[in-house]
């Protein structure tokens, strides 16, 4: 009612009412579970694996939640080739934790001079638009994007996602921990500049590459196939998935 029609003060229970005259009976709208307005996607089939595009992302921030006012520090956006879609270092308008500075490397002196997310929210966006989202770890990362995309341009983030933690857990039965250094180093692969966004999202990446393998040689075909993999150990042929499961990536107007 504020963005659209201009309504500023209109309280919540008029607000919500206007908002059902005008869009409950378009069927190019829906309603999610929490109340927000959203273009209505049609159900899809869920590609094929070899179809699929992914943004592999990792965020370096201040803290650990994003509810409770922590922000990102760093950005990237990793293709699966390895190739960098989008990177940047994010001034979080807040003071870096002491701890987050030995961890990274990242000195108040690197961020000052930072853009803010406002400033690359955008850019961001475009990187992510298209793919599947993917990180180490997926809620984290997934959770920060999210709440800074809603917080500088009052969006919700949504679409598809692939947690490589999740994936290892279920392809790598026999590795003792699924961290980055754990999964990498199974692979034999070098992280280059640990705990900063691009080194990470890179290896990431490599990592998720070598877990899709391993889920092709389990059946996997298409994407909701990635959910259902199980272990090759048992000999367990992953299940037909619900197709109906799968939406399309988007963002939506609160």
């Amino acid at each position: 009612m504020r963005d659209v029609l201009g309504i500023a003060r209109a309280n919540r229970h008029t607000a919500d009412r206007i908002a059902a005259a005008l869009l409950a009976a378009d069927p190019r709208f829906a309603r999610t579970a929490d109340g927000r307005w959203t273009a209505a996607v049609l159900d899809v089939e869920s590609p094929p694996l070899d179809a699929c595009r992914f943004a592999v992302v990792d965020v370096e921030t201040t803290g650990v939640r994003a509810s409770r006012g922590d922000r990102i520090i760093e950005i990237a956006v990793v293709r699966l080739d390895g190739s960098v879609a989008f990177h940047s270092l994010v001034n979080p308008g807040i003071p870096l934790p002491p701890f987050v500075q030995r961890l990274t490397g990242i000195a108040p002196s690197l961020v000052s001079e930072a853009p803010s997310f406002d400033a690359i929210a955008d850019a961001v966006l475009e990187a992510l638009t298209g793919c599947i989202f993917v990180a180490h770890n997926a809620r984290f990362d997934w959770h920060f994007v999210s709440s800074e995309v809603a917080r500088t341009r009052h969006l919700v983030l949504q679409g598809p996602r692939v947690c490589t933690v999740r994936l290892a857990r279920r392809l790598l039965p026999d590795l003792p921990r699924r961290n980055l250094d754990s999964v990498s180093d199974h692979f034999g692969i070098e992280i280059e500049g640990r705990h900063r966004a691009t080194g990470d999202a890179v290896a990431a990446a490599k990592c998720l590459t070598r877990l899709l393998s391993l889920a092709k040689e389990n059946g996997a075909v298409c994407l909701a196939d990635l959910e259902q993999t199980r272990k090759a150990e048992v000999g367990t042929r992953n299940r037909t998935a619900d197709r109906s499961a799968f939406r399309v990536p988007r963002s939506t107007l609160p």
